[in-house]
């Protein structure tokens, strides 16, 4: 019989989180093996509240999703409008069916502002909610871990401070040492199959957020003389997806898309 002593510690299973502003990149990272989505609109702007036909959509596929909620591009210091907003948002992804939502709020001295993060987790009462990259900006990343773990947040998503996470895996390992089980740490930021191994090993951790984003051409030469859109556009491929998920050495259940 195998005793305490000699019992191997249990891992937590890898997860693979991919994060999508598109129905076609929803259904690419469904397709490619997606553990976890986080359901964004923008992403060229590091992600904005999804619109509600997205919201409908994501909520009617099996894989779990967390919708950002960020009401505009910019800072992430917000006023009451902007606030009461972003509740609304909330709202709309609890009524979608939806597993979570992310969240960020700083102040003007570049803190997290407390005040308006516990009035965003009270009102997902019910939903998992991950705090955005938003404390990539904090002075101490580590000490902010303690604060998540007392607001009742699930995930921290980070890059460790730095603009690619593969520069941050320092800190973000000193982050996982400090959250000792009580919150995820989900590194993103520049995630993909060459370096991923590295950040799972270097910073300790068992679950990775990406883009997994690929250029594509715009046809439409008209569209972009008039600026609609840009030449290039990055959306989630499928292939980069599996290729993420083949480097972790991670095997997940496939889901079908939608």
């Amino acid at each position: 019989m195998m005793t305490a002593e000699n019992s191997a510690p249990v891992q937590t299973p890898l997860l693979m989180e991919i994060c999508v502003d598109s129905p076609a990149g929803l259904r690419a990272a469904i397709a490619g093996g997606a553990d976890r989505i986080e359901l964004c609109a923008a992403l060229d702007v590091g992600g904005l509240t999804p619109s509600p036909g997205l919201l409908q959509l994501a909520g009617r596929i099996s894989v779990p999703v967390r919708a950002m909620i960020r009401p505009r591009a910019g800072d992430f210091v917000y006023d009451a409008v902007e606030q009461d907003v972003m509740l609304h948002e909330i709202d709309a992804a609890r009524a979608a069916g939806l597993a979570g939502v992310v969240i960020g709020a700083l102040t003007r001295t570049g803190e997290l502002d407390l005040v308006v993060l516990k009035r965003l987790v009270a009102h997902a009462a019910g939903l998992d909610v991950t705090l955005s990259r938003a404390v990539d900006l904090l002075p101490d990343l580590v000490v902010a871990v303690d604060v998540a773990v007392d607001l009742g947040i699930a995930t921290i998503l980070t890059s460790g401070g730095a603009l690619k996470a593969y520069d941050g895996i320092a800190t973000i390992a000193a982050m996982q040492a400090r959250a000792a089980g009580r919150v995820e740490i989900l590194p993103g930021s520049g995630i993909n199959a060459a370096n991923v191994r590295a950040i799972l090993d270097g910073a300790g951790v068992r679950s990775v957020h990406a883009s997994c984003g690929g250029l594509v051409d715009t046809t439409d030469a008209r569209s972009v003389s008039m600026g609609f859109v840009h030449a290039q556009r990055r959306e989630t491929d499928q292939s980069l997806v599996e290729n993420l998920r083949a480097a972790m050495g991670h095997c997940p259940q496939i889901h079908s898309a939608p």
